[in-house]
């Protein structure tokens, strides 16, 4: 079984809180063939956008292209203050159904209400762990797309060619430098005049 990815996060400066980690991911279809048209370019971008939100990660540009995508994704480390239950259940409401939704909050509460802060707590991490964290948030991310992919182009098996690559990138000049090359993939490729 694989280990989860460890990921380097900038160090602390000057008694700040630590700053968010910037990176470059790409991931390229298996085979590398042209299987992303318009309505699939539009899925991802969808499923990424609601994964961003319940993640807590940011997607500062990305460029889908049809054989492959790259991101530049800010990763906050996670909150020293914990997040309440109704922000948890905010975000729950993004990507799971209302039935689910339902049963976490109605477990949250009671819970609550008998004391049992440790049964709260534990039910919280439940969700925390995919929370803040890259690994976590490309991985739901190319599952939910692959299983939408599969379902609509009647086929099975695996979408991508591997896991996903990503280089960590220093804020500021390099993280701008990084931002205009994903940008720019579309005019390299010779798709478009402008991107």
């Amino acid at each position: 079984m694989k280990k989860r990815r460890r990921f380097l996060v900038p160090n602390e400066s000057h008694g700040e809180s630590p700053p968010v980690a910037i990176y470059h991911v790409v991931t390229r279809i298996v085979d590398r063939r042209f299987v992303l048209q318009r309505a699939e370019k539009e899925k991802f971008v969808e499923l990424m956008r609601l994964y961003e939100e319940f993640c807590g990660v940011k997607v500062v540009t990305y460029c889908v292209m049809t054989n492959h995508f790259h991101l530049l994704i800010e990763v906050p480390p996670r909150p020293e203050e914990e997040m309440g239950d109704e922000e948890l259940i905010e975000r729950l409401a993004k990507v799971y159904s209302p039935f689910y939704v339902e049963q976490v909050s109605t477990w949250l509460a009671t819970a609550r209400a008998a004391g049992a802060l440790d049964e709260v707590a534990r039910l919280k991490e439940k969700f925390f762990y995919r929370m803040w964290d890259l690994s976590e948030f490309m991985k739901v991310l190319k599952q939910r797309f692959t299983q939408w992919f599969n379902k609509k182009h009647s086929r099975k098996g695996t979408l991508w060619e591997s896991r996903f690559k990503s280089v960590l990138v220093e804020d500021g000049h390099a993280a701008r430098v990084m931002s205009a090359y994903i940008d720019l993939n579309p005019v390299r490729a010779g798709m478009v005049d402008d991107p």
